[in-house]
């Protein structure tokens, strides 16, 4: 998808290319010294397995259901003109901390090795109670990396899923106020040495238009491509359109139409559902967790992998989705007469507790390297970064026992910056970047 002011914005893209290929950050001794003794040597998941059973990859299956124009314009009415992305970032006014404001407690988060070459610490008050799960960018949303005449990082969060998925959300409160609460951070990347934000809640219309209610699901997963958001929810995904933010008029914890107009727990804007994928393969189908983008496809493609617990003995799956090329339906899945978007390939993996996941294939190659982000195991303190494809699979490593729990704290999304060569993530209170160079040396 091209946006108009990508010419003019050439050697803009260059020099912030330039800007971006720096050296690694001189992270302090608290976030780098872990010792060996501290990482224990992973299963090793081995060679990826094709799913080519027509019954096995037919649980993988999504059915598109959009909403109907009338609700989203009955919902516009009662709110206001839908706004877009620029207005939220205009009024951002939250800032993240680089890497030397932050906390040492804070930034033992961060991954051992590759070092992250960018990380910056959220506001602790903002984000108190709320789950990271998710990351993506505007170079998802568009190759050249802006979003009209921004660059922008998205953060997915979550709060209070509760019963969904208690490990993940040990800190979350349990408020009934905040069960189900899901939002979108919208960081402001124009300027990398000042990131500013605001959020918006993601919500659901309901009744025609004439309310909205809360998305009660944990976010795992996200992806920005084109004018679409697409995000997890418990038995498939959730479809936003970036250019209807909605702006909310009152400032309390209820969500949804209240008696002086419009509230979102205390957000300025809400992201309104315009559609959802269900997954149609019933006992069969996956739990969905992370979700990337794969640019290196063609068509473009969406990467999905399953959830399973971390240290458990099951195996997860991985596959991919095409992106449709029908200009009238920018941002969707490619779907068949019958709304049914089928995975293009599927494999099995022996990893288990996968939190992060992209699919990349090198130029002048045609085989794809999956890149598998886990969670710690139950006696591990950091999480491992793996490479795998039909052939085997290698971690990276560290330490004089040379083990390949190196990774964060917390494993969490990969979301890859194709104009900058930068994969980024979360652990824990920390946003980070590496590049893939990086991690691919630190692999061979």
């Amino acid at each position: 998808m091209k946006h108009r002011g990508r010419h003019r914005r050439r050697k803009q893209g260059r020099a912030v290319r330039a800007f971006l290929a720096g050296t690694a950050l001189a992270l302090t001794a608290a976030a780098t010294m872990i010792s060996a003794s501290q990482a224990t040597v992973g299963d090793n998941p081995g060679a990826l397995e094709p799913v080519t059973r027509a019954a096995e990859t037919g649980a993988l299956s999504l059915h598109e259901q959009l909403v109907p124009q009338a609700t989203l314009d009955e919902l516009a009415s009662g709110m206001g003109k839908p706004v877009g992305v620029s207005a939220v970032l205009q009024s951002a006014d939250r800032s993240l901390r680089g890497a030397v404001g932050c906390t040492a407690a804070e930034r033992t988060a961060l991954p051992v090795a590759p070092a992250a070459t960018r990380a910056y610490c959220w506001d602790a008050a903002d984000t108190r109670g709320w789950q990271a799960g998710a990351v993506t960018t505007s170079g998802d949303a568009d190759d050249d990396g802006w979003w009209k005449d921004n660059r922008v990082l998205l953060a997915g969060w979550s709060r209070g899923t509760a019963k969904e998925s208690s490990t993940d959300q040990s800190t979350a409160d349990q408020n009934t106020t905040d069960r189900g609460l899901a939002r979108v951070s919208f960081v402001d990347a124009n300027d990398l040495a000042r990131l500013r934000y605001a959020s918006a809640l993601l919500v659901v219309p309901v009744d025609g238009g004439r309310d909205y209610r809360a998305l009660s699901s944990r976010l795992s997963g996200m992806v920005w491509y084109q004018d679409k958001l697409l995000v997890t929810a418990a038995d498939g995904l959730y479809v936003y359109d970036m250019n209807r933010v909605q702006r909310t008029t009152v400032d309390s914890a209820a969500v949804g139409r209240v008696a002086d107009g419009w509230s979102a727990h205390g957000q300025r804007f809400v992201l309104p559902a315009i559609g959802s994928y269900r997954l149609t393969g019933s006992d069969a189908a996956p739990r969905l967790g992370a979700l990337s983008l794969d640019r290196s496809t063609a068509p473009d493609s969406l990467v999905a992998g399953e959830w399973t617990p971390a240290d458990s003995e099951e195996h997860s799956r991985l596959w991919r989705y095409d992106f449709g090329t029908d200009p009238a339906r920018t941002g969707l899945l490619s779907i068949d007469a019958t709304g049914t978007a089928s995975a293009v390939e599927a494999y099995e993996t022996e990893a288990s507790g996968i939190r992060g996941l992209l699919s990349h294939r090198a130029a002048g190659t045609d085989r794809a390297d999956w890149y598998l982000g886990r969670d710690p195991g139950a006696t591990d303190r950091q999480g491992s970064l793996w490479r795998q494809d039909t052939e085997g699979a290698e971690a990276t490593r560290c330490g004089s026992e040379n083990a390949p729990r190196c990774w964060g704290v917390q494993a969490g999304p990969l979301s890859y910056w194709e104009a900058t060569g930068e994969v980024w993530s979360q652990s824990g209170q920390m946003l980070f970047a590496v590049p893939l160079e990086s991690i691919d040396r630190a692999l061979d």
